[in-house]
């Protein structure tokens, strides 16, 4: 009996200190997700293979779709204001232009309201910030390392960078502080943002980075290594470059087509004043490039306005797809570090343009229109632990949406200033949320601007259907000249005026919108149901023009019922 109760007595007390022990023990917290945001400039939906257009099948991205394809990919991600600067600063507030004040190129993002570094820093991350900025005031991340010549823009080659540490000023002012390094921007904003990666950041902590390309902006000036990539290969084109149907409206083409010549940067001869051919066949645009490049400049004045066509947006489109090709290669190395380090598999890896981009469509290049080319963005998010490989959805989602969205995946609360939506749920599930948004607001401030003169507008867009409004004609207040306004983007181009106009595209029978369907009776309950809606969205978003611009409102008013 006792040698019996002896190993019991063992047992028990063995099981006893065991239970103990467990409960004693703290479980681990789950470690916290690197989070890896790349930006291209200008990398519209078009130059993908998943996005199915009509490029898709020269494969310009395989290392970004192979991406995609482990994710989720949206099919319906739309900019607010297609513009770099003004797009950038929704992405860092969540919020929409006239909310955070940065309306046109020239517009300054204070430091103190740069609110997505700000709440992700507080949730124990390490940031950065690393190529293109573009928002004049200094960064709020704990590193940057940014172009600051150019106008922010930076150059292709051989830039100017400002990193942590040194004085950060505009390079006009004899503080300002910076270095140049040699090579080709995509490569050095790569090696920089490895080498932070590497051997700068707190190992110690979650980081969070903003990995952000120049290419593919225009002038397209790819590495010399790509300058054979696609030469024999033929591009395919827009029909709508050559005839546009029932595109457009008195506001972009004029009472009788006078403004034709003037309105939107062509591929064709058609803009007078910018024409891609212009910059296309000069040897200035491509001498890094390239250095052994011959315009034919004569041979060129003499083709026929078809022949011109298709020249210059052949070769415009091998540029614009090589520096594409570059920005590839290079995600390629950095998805290898990751692999390397180990940090693959716990980073939230998120792709996007910084807008969409016209190639050609309609005659257009160039951005700021709420055509869908323009208005598209290219966003795609990888994350195995939380995201289901080959999920895609066509769910609304704007860039005001990603700030909220990217402090939940950290897992924090938006604050309340942000007017985006967190879409963490649809990341999770691939499904819409009750309540989901079902259309978006669009505002391109700038009226006219530059060389690429396009009339000032607003519109909404949902999943089936798209209606835009264009305010143009009397956008300088007339009756109050001496009214605070930004001349450099608001009317430069000889103040022009341009008629106010609605336009009306049903996306489901017209998805490349070549037919205005505004005047046709078939559509006029759904047209004045999207204007209730935008009337909702513009008093929900804080953009209506009442106080601030009475004079705009005044012509909003005028024409609403046109």
């Amino acid at each position: 009996m006792t040698n019996n109760r002896i190993p019991r007595l063992v047992f028990l007390v063995l099981l006893i200190l065991n239970n103990s022990c467990s409960k004693t023990q703290k479980k681990e917290p789950e470690k916290k997700p690197n989070i890896i945001y790349i930006m291209a400039d200008d990398h519209t939906s078009q130059a993908f293979g998943i996005y199915n257009s009509r490029l898709a099948k020269l494969n310009p991205t395989p290392t970004l779709d192979k991406i995609a394809n482990e994710g989720i990919i949206f099919d319906n991600c739309f900019v607010n204001n297609s513009i770099c600067t003004p797009s950038r600063a929704a992405i860092l507030t969540g919020q929409h232009s006239q909310a955070n004040g940065v309306l046109d190129l020239e517009g300054v993002l204070p430091t103190e309201n740069q609110y997505l570094p700000i709440e992700i820093k507080k949730l124990g991350y390490q940031t950065a910030i690393i190529g293109k900025y573009h928002l004049t005031s200094k960064p709020n991340f704990d590193y940057y390392n940014i172009f600051t010549h150019h106008g922010q823009q930076g150059s292709y080659f051989d830039p100017w960078m400002t990193e942590t540490g040194m004085n950060y000023a505009h390079p006009s002012d004899e503080n300002y502080e910076g270095k140049q390094y040699k090579g080709h921007s995509s490569d050095i904003v790569t090696d920089i943002t490895i080498n932070w990666l590497k051997n700068k950041r707190d190992k110690n902590k979650p980081f969070f980075l903003m990995y952000q390309f120049k290419a593919p902006h225009d002038d397209f000036e790819y590495a010399p290594r790509y300058k054979d990539y696609l030469e024999d290969t033929y591009i395919p084109e827009p029909a709508s470059m050559y005839h546009n149907g029932n595109n457009g409206s008195v506001a972009t083409q004029g009472v009788n087509g006078e403004l034709v010549r003037d309105i939107g940067s062509s591929v064709s001869r058609r803009n007078i004043i910018r024409n891609k051919g212009m910059r296309t066949w000069n040897k200035e645009s491509v001498k890094n490039s390239d250095p052994d490049f011959n315009p034919e400049q004569k041979i060129h004045e003499l083709m026929s306005e078809k022949e011109y066509i298709h020249a210059t947006y052949q070769e415009y489109l091998k540029r614009y797809l090589r520096c594409v090709k570059g920005v590839d290669d290079n995600v390629a190395r950095m998805i290898q570090f990751l692999k390397d380090e180990g940090l693959y598999e716990n980073t939230i890896i998120v792709y996007t343009g910084d807008q969409g981009f016209m190639l050609g469509e309609h005659d257009y290049v160039d951005k700021r229109w709420m055509y869908e080319e323009s208005l598209r963005m290219p966003f795609f998010v990888r994350y195995p632990a939380k995201i289901k490989a080959g999920t895609r959805t066509d769910a609304i989602i704007n860039n005001t949406d990603f700030a909220p969205t990217l402090i939940e995946m950290a897992g924090g609360t938006p604050p309340e200033q942000m007017q985006g939506h967190s879409f963490k749920h649809i990341l999770e599930t691939g499904k819409e949320p009750e309540g989901w948004q079902q259309s978006t607001y669009y505002r391109y401030w700038m009226h006219m601007a530059h060389a690429h003169a396009n009339p000032a507008h607003f519109g909404i867009r949902t999943k089936e259907h798209k209606l835009i409004f264009y305010y143009g004609k009397y956008w300088v207040d007339t009756d109050n000249p001496d009214a605070e306004w930004n001349k450099s983007s608001w009317g430069n181009r000889f103040t022009m005026h341009t008629p106010p106009a609605w336009e009306f595209y049903d996306l489901t029978k017209d998805p490349k919108e070549m037919n205005n369907a505004y005047k046709n009776p078939a559509y006029k309950d759904i047209i004045a149901n999207l204007k209730e809606q935008l009337i909702a969205k513009r008093k929900e978003l804080n953009e209506e023009d009442g106080e601030k611009y009475p004079h705009i409102q005044k012509v909003i008013d005028a024409h609403w019922n046109d």
